[in-house]
């Protein structure tokens, strides 16, 4: 696999003291920004299939017809919290 690189990034030194800070042992700064940069990257991912299964709801919702009252959806996802919070006591 080829590789690139990232652009330089400057920062605050206390921004680097903090990541140093945080550092694993054995573990790099470079390491780290690669990690923290993978992660952001799937989270943007994993946020725009959210909002495109969202719009493509609405949009079957809108087709059909067929929407649930918030009042409905409300009732429900205050049962599952009241389940879930007797489980946990």
């Amino acid at each position: 696999m080829k590789t690139g690189t990232i652009p330089p990034l400057r920062v605050p030194a206390t921004l680097r003291k903090e990541a140093e800070a945080v550092l694993q042992q054995g573990e790099t700064l470079s390491a780290f920004m690669l990690e923290s940069l993978t992660r952001r990257i799937e989270s943007r991912q994993a946020e725009a299939a959210f909002v495109a299964r969202g719009f493509a709801s609405a949009a079957r919702a809108r087709k059909h017809g067929t929407y649930v009252p918030a009042a409905k959806v409300i009732g429900a996802l205050r049962r599952k919290l009241a389940a879930a919070r007797r489980r946990t006591r």
